[in-house]
């Protein structure tokens, strides 16, 4: 829990929010890792803020699947299995096919401008291998498409799908293969957005996600660490 540092509290959003997502951030960039203990006590010391907030926040975290609770023993990071991957990512590929379809249906001119500009910014990081800055633009590729669609209601709902598989997409992105790989889906699914091709974006959207799911698969096949 040293990664923590006292939050910079933001005057528009209530404390247990900004714990909350503090909290989630942590968990999703891997600082507090899978199986570690939160002590709401020292959790409140770091971030610099009462018991109460980081109660609710644990309890929040715990709806989202990234904390789980243990009688008698309090609240621990969430560990997943291969088969929770798996699974999160088969409802992934199906909302994500959904997603890219109303794209194709509702995306304005700006976004498609923004969408090519991040697919663009996506390959020229893969010729320097900056894995940090590869799974920034992957996740700005996919939140554009999110938003794109104009549906709130799925954009919260595959954010939250993303989150619980986010620690792991650093193994799958930093396959050199995989990222080539990549840039070619990324170009599929925009040419498909593009031309408005709803049934076409959804098919490339919902593969690119199943890549994903088959490579978590093999690599544990072959006894390799996810």
């Amino acid at each position: 829990m040293d990664n923590l540092t006292k939050l910079n509290l933001d005057d528009y959003k209530p404390l247990r929010d900004v714990v909350f997502e503090n909290l989630r951030e942590a968990i999703v960039e891997g600082k507090l890792n899978p199986g570690q203990r939160l002590m709401e006590v020292q959790l409140a010391e770091q971030l610099g803020v009462s018991r109460t907030p980081v109660r609710e926040a644990i309890r929040k975290l715990e709806l989202e699947g990234l904390v789980v609770m243990l009688p008698r023993k309090g609240a621990y990071v969430a560990n997943m299995s291969l088969k929770d991957i798996i699974d999160v990512l088969e409802i992934r590929a199906t909302l994500e096919g959904l997603a890219s379809s109303l794209a194709a249906e509702r995306i304005n001119p700006e976004n498609i401008k923004e969408l090519e500009k991040i697919a663009k910014e996506f390959e020229e990081s893969a010729k320097s291998s900056d894995v940090d800055a590869l799974l920034k633009k992957d996740v700005e590729f996919h939140e554009c498409i999110f938003k794109s669609t104009n549906n709130k209601k799925l954009h919260q709902l595959i954010n939250s799908l993303w989150e619980q598989v986010y620690r792991f997409r650093e193994t799958y992105i930093a396959d050199y293969e995989t990222v080539k790989n990549i840039i070619d889906e990324h170009k599929a699914i925009v040419d498909a957005i593009k031309k408005g091709d709803n049934e076409l974006a959804k098919k490339y959207a919902k593969e690119h996600i199943e890549k994903a799911e088959n490579f978590m698969i093999e690599r544990t096949v072959n006894n390799k660490e996810i």
